[in-house]
């Protein structure tokens, strides 16, 4: 199996980013504006792509304050059976570093080093509306 890695530092308590990776106005706000997601474990949050045409269901698999889980359940077949990871650590006062891993790819061709530099540029606008800016989502 394959995993994409991305690490980042925001400027911004633990609080801000969980509520920007779990509650649908957080992601509507940097991944895409096409969101149904409710921060419940057991839920599944459904992703909307190009007007609604690829759908990414997801079930929330555990969500605590420093780590959030997900297993895609539909979606593209590359994805089906992969996780997304948040992990979530303090690093000092207003600064919360973001580790991110979509694990368990079956075979790192196809989709997998387009969906890593997607997920980099998701890292940047993620932290960017966390410090308060208001980048948009990268999906309209």
């Amino acid at each position: 199996m394959f995993s994409l890695k991305h690490e980042i530092n925001i400027s911004g308590d633990i609080e801000t980013v969980f509520k920007a990776l779990v509650t649908r106005e957080g992601l509507k706000s940097w991944w895409t504006s096409d969101v149904e997601a409710r921060p419940e474990v057991g839920s599944k949050a459904v992703f909307g792509f190009f007007n609604h045409e690829t759908l990414f269901t997801m079930n929330i698999d555990k969500i605590t304050s420093g780590r959030i889980e997900w297993t895609c359940i539909d979606g593209p077949e590359e994805w089906v059976e992969t996780k997304q990871t948040f992990e979530l650590e303090e690093i000092e006062s207003g600064i919360t570093k973001l580790k991110f891993t979509h694990s368990d790819w079956k075979n790192n061709d196809g989709a997998f080093a387009s969906c890593n530099t997607t997920w980099g540029h998701l890292m940047v606008i993620l932290k960017e509306y966390c410090e308060g800016l208001e980048p948009g989502p990268y999906f309209k």
